[in-house]
């Protein structure tokens, strides 16, 4: 028996002493003798709430991307300095320009900082392209390219890959993670842009329809129409899923519906929380 275990190291809010926020997400994964850091947040929190929960960021074995804005990649530059040169995961999209434009066409760089742009060609064992579903570690998977399958979701904002805003971004490097437990498969995602519905079916894809157990991380769901909400909660509970924590891009508005719906599954997810799984 393997026991799993998930510490978030930054999210938009944060519960324990000296530990801070930011609008951002990064998790610790523990499974077996591996240590992965998922996401990095903008990079203001990742060191401070690493020491203040005594997770040893040199001992980290890979980082992997879930997509390239700067709330998930800020920190990059500050994990892989602080550790031998490990190898990190990420869809090739991820390094392409990236920007917002709002409806008065002003434009706003939200792509990879550049020192962690440059981190990775210095400091990075090598960049593993995840186009496909990929081996993170022994039963530890990152999705790769998720499938636009439903006919509601969005990447959920005005995202583009150029500061004009003519060339729409389909954030095509959007990707999750996840693992097997006893009770059935645990999803950590960064922002499902691709669509939480269509990640978790995906992953179901992947995993010869398991069950899937718990699902913690980013939904993108602020400023979703309230239609979008309500099949996005349908499609949750017929997933049947145990534990939920919605978390960072969700959305308050979003998050008050989903613990208003799925009051027996929901559970917080923050800076400090850490969460233990079991697999065979």
């Amino acid at each position: 028996m393997t026991t799993i275990r998930v510490t978030l190291l930054a999210e938009n809010t944060a519960y324990g002493p000296g530990l801070l926020a930011e609008h951002g997400l990064a998790y610790w994964i523990e499974i077996d003798s591996r240590r992965v850091l998922f996401d990095t947040g903008q990079g203001g929190v990742l060191l401070h709430n690493a020491f203040r929960l005594s997770v040893p960021l040199r001992e980290v074995d890979a980082v992997v991307l879930s997509h390239g804005h700067y709330d998930h990649t800020g920190g990059l530059a500050d994990a892989l300095k602080t550790t031998r040169p490990v190898p990190v995961y990420a869809h090739p999209a991820a390094l392409e320009p990236k920007f917002m434009v709002d409806s008065g066409h002003k434009s706003r760089d939200i792509g990879i900082p550049f020192p962690s742009k440059r981190a990775v060609r210095e400091h990075a064992e090598r960049l593993v392209e995840t186009r496909e579903p990929t081996s993170v570690a022994p039963g530890l998977f990152v999705t790769g390219y998720v499938p636009r399958v439903t006919d509601f979701e969005t990447t959920g904002g005005d995202f583009f890959l150029d500061s004009d805003g003519h060339r729409p971004d389909p954030v095509e490097d959007d990707q999750s993670v996840f693992f097997d437990s006893v009770a059935g498969t645990v999803v950590l995602l960064g922002c499902a842009h691709a669509g939480v519905v269509n990640t978790l079916h995906h992953i179901r894809r992947l995993t010869n329809e398991r069950p899937i157990h718990a699902v913690f991380g980013g939904m993108h769901l602020v400023g979703a129409s309230q239609e979008r909400v309500r099949r996005t909660i349908g499609e949750l509970r017929e997933l049947g899923i145990g534990r939920l924590g919605p978390a960072h891009c969700t959305g308050i508005a979003a998050i008050a519906a989903l613990w208003n719906a799925l009051p027996g599954q929901c559970i917080s997810c923050h800076a400090g929380a850490r969460f233990e799984f079991q697999s065979d």
